[in-house]
């Protein structure tokens, strides 16, 4: 409500069980257990708005705003889409990646309190968008499949994963 947007069925459903979801794991090596995956959906609470504010923490970081503006040549030739950060979209951060990324819920032309038409998309460090899913549960069978290992998300980018990350 304090948004004007209705969240998608099944984000509604998943939130009506559970407030959330934080999972992390580790591996011992060498009797020194080293953390290692972690899944996380942020509590509605923490479904915070990405908008004019900063997205990271840093003096002069760049704004969604900003990222519209973008007339970066390179990213014309690829073929993606990316959504519009305009006065009709809404973008809410749903995993902040260990701050490799982010993981967004994207309402696409979004109209005060109307069905959703949301996507998922994985905004990397480099500030460039990579459509995900359609759905949550989609999403959600993602993250649980890639057990959270650091930067998995970035298999569905062009970059593909690091090699500190394989």
């Amino acid at each position: 409500q304090k948004n004007s947007c209705i969240l998608p069925e099944d984000l509604k459903n998943f939130y009506l069980m559970t407030d959330g979801f934080q999972m992390a794991w580790s591996v011992k090596t060498d009797d020194t257990p080293m953390p290692l995956g972690s899944m996380v959906i942020n509590s509605i609470s923490k479904l915070c708005q990405l908008g004019s504010s900063s997205m990271y923490t840093l003096p002069n970081a760049p704004t969604l705003a900003d990222l519209e503006d973008d007339t970066d040549k390179e990213r014309n030739g690829d073929k993606l889409e990316k959504p519009h950060f305009d006065s009709r979209s809404l973008i809410f951060e749903l995993d902040p990646c260990n701050g490799n990324g982010k993981v967004c819920l994207v309402y696409n032309h979004a109209k005060p309190v109307v069905s959703p038409d949301t996507e998922i998309w994985f905004l990397d460090r480099a500030l460039y968008w990579h459509f995900l899913t359609k759905t949550f549960t989609v999403y959600y069978r993602l993250l649980i499949t890639h057990l959270g290992l650091p930067q998995w998300q970035y298999a569905f980018t062009s970059y593909g994963v690091s090699p500190q990350a394989k």
